[in-house]
């Protein structure tokens, strides 16, 4: 057994059977031979994944390193392993006067899951800048490449959750940079920001994240723990009349989002807890981990947020992290 308190930032206790580091694209040729044999679960750095319960098989952290730059007349090229970190890879960037990932500060994970998740923060999601996915099949060992329109993008949303879930290990992801950068200020905390550079966007984003967001090294967390819901405009139009501070942001002329965070902070759900793990007291869309947590914990929480807010706005909220059980992922 491998301990897996340390490998997924909720850190709840918990273990696998068996526990492969991937560092080098040859190490996946034995593990495809063997993956399908018993439960398999691969993973980044575990910021988006809890593990509930002990896992009955083998988990495979996916750690290939490196980064290549290619200049063009308009853009940059830049391809990047599945195994570097997000923040610093923005971080990079930014140094090397690569522009447009500043929105994207600071969330946790690795390159290798933000195509999964299409990641996104203050307005922007990665799969604007996506050129290509490479990953490995592993139904043939063959590496195969994808791009950005064949990715099927959506909210929080991507191929890798449906048609290639569970067939295939990303590698690699090239990203497109355009060289003439334009700030990205939809949201109301960046709108204060006059003319601002890239480095005044990213430290802002910055800031904004650390003071409204627990950091996993000192509390454990997953980040956002649900989706922010979108609805329809009739539905839309019934909570603003019952509740008109609601806040909305009109997607198309059909749908309207709604920040889920509202929805459970009006619910009463900040600073309450089970057990060992609570609702944030000033994001109420992060559950934490004290360090007493349990699966049994984490779930009657989530289930508790989920049913009240059904109950009382008929909405029904889906988890963004993944719940990883004996078998493999689960549902709330």
């Amino acid at each position: 057994m491998h301990s897996l308190s340390k490998l997924h930032s909720f850190g709840l206790q918990s273990q696998c059977l068996k526990f492969l580091e991937i560092t080098d694209l040859s190490q996946l040729k034995e593990i495809r031979e063997h993956v399908f044999e018993t439960p398999h679960y691969f993973l980044g750095e575990g910021s988006n994944t809890v593990f509930v319960e002990d896992f009955e098989g083998t988990v495979v952290r996916i750690n290939l390193k490196g980064k290549d730059l290619q200049e063009r007349n308009l853009d940059v090229l830049l391809s990047v392993q599945a195994g570097e970190n997000w923040h610093q890879l923005v971080a990079w960037c930014l140094k090397r006067d690569i522009f447009g990932f500043e929105n994207l500060a600071l969330i946790p994970g690795s390159v290798g899951a933000a195509p999964i998740q299409n990641i996104g923060a203050y307005g922007v999601e990665i799969e604007r800048f996506i050129e290509s996915v490479s990953y490995i099949d592993l139904t043939d060992g063959q590496i195969k490449l994808v791009t950005r329109e064949d990715c099927c993008f959506a909210y929080r949303d991507s191929i890798f959750k449906h048609e290639l879930f569970g067939k295939c290990i990303i590698v690699q992801v090239t990203f497109c940079l355009p060289k003439r950068w334009e700030p990205a200020q939809s949201y109301n905390e960046l709108r204060e920001l006059v003319d601002p550079s890239p480095r005044q966007i990213f430290d802002k984003v910055v800031q904004i994240r650390r003071a409204k967001l627990p950091d996993p090294v000192k509390m454990g967390n997953a980040g956002s723990f649900f989706k922010n819901p979108v609805i329809g405009q009739v539905h839309w139009a019934d909570i603003k009349s019952q509740f008109p501070d609601c806040p909305g942001y009109k997607i198309d002329e059909e749908s309207t989002k709604i920040p889920a965070a509202w929805l459970i902070d009006r619910l009463g759900f900040k600073g309450k807890k089970i057990g060992g793990v609570g609702c944030h007291p000033t994001q109420a869309l992060v559950l934490t981990n004290d360090g007493t947590g349990t699966g049994e914990d984490l779930m009657s929480m989530a289930r508790s947020i989920k049913s009240a807010v059904k109950n009382e706005f008929e909405i029904s909220l889906e988890n963004e992290v993944r719940l990883i059980g004996k078998k493999g992922m689960i549902g709330l």
